[in-house]
């Protein structure tokens, strides 16, 4: 490691970060956040916090048709000027407020004081600034207070919060589900009593599944509901693992708790959903007596430390009172609706600290120097590592990655403003898709994040195992998406058994139709063109795995046994042929820029020249290059797994394990 001077009694930590303070450049990106193309202004403090803002934007407005939906109809108020301050905006606090307390939250953790769970005081006021600044409810409805912005940008809005700062994103995501759960689904009195305060951020909420002796089998729930005369129930039960279950941002917590009935039928069949909050709540919205819920212990976790993991209990004293959500015994169809939000916004998180950590080691690899540069003599002077090219790779290929993964994102968001916007068949086509992109969002997303996480971990060499960096937190923190709101393993086998042969499997064919024109277009581009062969091969390998492995006799145990690899040759096919769509676009564009200076393209010197000096040339020429080592990278793995699969091994199953 690079060699640290100690000031007189000084400790190394307290040097090393010092080093940090004095040292440490602003971390930019190409195209990132900082003077007039973000629209913030450049700032003398080091951001623990960025992201390729341009790539945001060109993703949301110039890949995605969102400007099509805006001004008319549902998004009537908005246009792309308000909605690119409004991503200004978001940034500006993500970066000033949230990534600030991200590190304190991490180091001090959440503590249970006298049956209250405590987090990071540094966690106050920048949730305070979110709540009151309605973006929990960004992209709700504004009847109860939402401000009622097209998912896709408000799925951009939500990848810069969960970059900035994960374990404080957390209990938006979760108010945000409960709150529209509620609207959704609650009576007129429940929406009265807390789809407000929900939105504005004043009460948060939680969804408790998990219990015990179930894990991931939610059928196996044991927690109960009785009915009252009053028309209330009283429940009672454990729940485990729950986010956010207790704290002390707000004065209530609102629980959406599964429960089941008496004589209910078993499995997730019998259980129902119910409105539990902390404390209870008077017919005028002010807060009653405590309602019998409480958090018996907080996990102690390998990342996320600053957002409160609880074991709650509820009715232990015979006195917790909740309301019942829709129909007797349909709970777990209303929970999901929640669940899929969720699993959607897990993705996001993938993305943010894939895109955070890839930010921080490009920082770091601008400014580290160590060793020659390859090609110049032995006794030339060091040079910053990111001219070496396997940080180069690494750096590349995690830019590639997180490219995929928020396209993905975006794709996914747009699809659901698209659902929402419109009415009938058309709604229902695009509602669809999204259906059949949900588990492919968490699953692709989580997986890939903590690799692009331990990649970027690499760059920093030494360093990046220590705490003195933000890399070794960003994997940590990203472990986790793979886990919670259903495994990723569930979330394959859940995409196999359901997703895929829903609405006889148009959906998927839809999307394979789209890669395939996409070859179709780039076939004989002279620059996209091999990039376009991968992806046709990927494409083909992944139709015929598909075609195949349904006819076969054990069909059901390898559809099992392989719904994992299967997954992740849908999601990296899908995801080089966004690359790939963006691309194109960049090119034209870049050839644009080119021809108004009268470059010729062919002209390798003059077309390096601009891209020195032109940062809108570098982004595009970038996003080319990015796409292109998917290609080459990525998109092989798909023939691979696929060729693995088809072969029909069984040795998992036949191993004495």
């Amino acid at each position: 490691m690079q060699a640290v001077g100690f000031e007189p009694g000084e400790d190394r930590h307290a040097a090393l970060q010092r080093k940090r303070v004095e040292s440490e450049p602003t971390w930019e990106h190409e195209g990132s956040s900082t003077g007039d193309e973000g629209g913030l202004p450049e700032s003398e403090d080091t951001v623990d916090y960025n992201v390729d803002f341009r790539d945001v934007k060109f993703q949301v407005f110039d890949w995605l048709p969102t400007e099509r939906l805006l001004g008319h109809g549902l998004y009537a108020d908005w246009d792309r000027d308000s909605l690119e301050m409004v991503l200004a905006e978001a940034l500006k606090i993500s970066q000033e407020e949230l990534a600030p307390s991200n590190e304190p939250g991490d180091e001090e953790g959440c503590v249970l004081e006298n049956g209250v769970v405590k987090v990071s005081e540094s966690f106050k006021a920048p949730y305070k600034t979110i709540a009151e600044g309605g973006w929990i409810g960004c992209v709700s409805g504004t009847e109860y207070g939402g401000l009622g912005m097209p998912i896709v940008v408000g799925t951009a809005v939500n990848e810069f919060f969960s970059g900035a700062n994960l374990s404080l994103a957390l209990v938006l995501m979760l108010t945000r589900g409960a709150s529209e759960l509620v609207e959704e689904f609650g009576t007129d009195e429940m929406r009265e009593l807390f789809c407000e305060k929900l939105f504005s951020g004043e009460w948060t909420g939680t969804m408790c599944l998990t219990e015990p002796q179930a894990g991931s089998d939610v059928g196996a729930s044991t927690s109960r509901a009785e009915p009252q005369e009053n028309g209330r129930y009283l429940i009672s039960g454990e729940k485990i693992f729950i986010t956010y279950g207790d704290h002390d941002l707000t004065d209530n917590v609102i629980h959406a708790v599964l429960a089941r009935l008496p004589g209910a039928p078993p499995g997730t069949k019998g259980l129902s959903l119910f409105l539990v909050p902390k404390f209870r709540v008077n017919p005028d919205g002010s807060l009653g007596e405590p309602n019998d819920v409480q958090c018996a212990s907080i996990e102690h976790k390998m990342g996320i430390h600053g957002s409160p993991t609880c074991s709650m209990l509820f009715g232990q004293k015979g006195s917790c009172e909740g309301f019942l959500i829709g129909e007797e015994n349909k709970g777990m169809k209303l929970m999901f609706t929640m669940m899929n939000a969720a699993r959607i916004e897990v993705g996001l998180q993938g993305v943010g600290l894939g895109a955070a950590a890839h930010q921080a080691a490009l920082a770091y690899a601008r400014e580290r120097v160590q060793s020659r540069h390859w090609g110049a003599a032995r006794d030339a002077a060091p040079v910053p590592i990111v001219e070496h090219p396997d940080v180069r790779r690494q750096l590349l290929l995690s830019d590639a990655y997180v490219q995929g993964m928020r396209a993905l994102l975006l794709q996914t968001a747009l699809y659901q403003d698209m659902a929402r916007a419109l009415e009938g068949e058309e709604a229902a086509g695009f509602q669809a898709m999204s259906e059949l992109l949900t588990p492919i969002c968490k699953a692709w997303c989580t997986d890939w994040s903590f690799r692009v996480a331990e990649w970027c971990l690499q760059v920093f060499g030494g360093y990046g195992y220590t705490k003195d960096y933000p890399a070794e937190q960003y994997l940590r923190d990203a472990k986790i998406g793979s886990i919670y709101e259903g495994t990723n393993g569930i979330q394959a086998l859940d995409l196999m058994a359901r997703k895929i042969p829903a609405h006889d499997g148009k959906p998927i064919a839809e999307l394979m139709a789209r890669v395939h024109s996409t070859v179709e277009n780039l076939s004989g581009d002279s620059q996209l063109g091999g990039p376009a062969l991968r992806l046709d091969k990927a494409a083909k390998q992944l139709q015929e795995t598909m075609a195949e492995v349904s006819q076969r006799p054990d069909a059901m145990q390898s559809l099992m046994l392989n719904a994992v690899p299967f997954l992740d040759m849908v999601g990296t096919t899908l995801a080089g042929n966004f690359l790939l769509e963006q691309a194109n676009l960049a090119t034209s564009k870049l050839g644009q820029i080119l021809a108004a200076k009268g470059v010729d393209a062919e002209d390798e010197e003059a077309v390096a020249g601009v891209l020195k000096d032109d940062e809108e040339a570098a982004f595009y020429h970038n996003k080319i290059q990015a796409a292109t080592h998917f290609a080459f990278r990525a998109l092989p793995m798909v023939e691979a797994l696929g060729v693995g699969i088809r072969a029909g091994e069984m040795a998992p199953i036949s191993a004495h394990l």
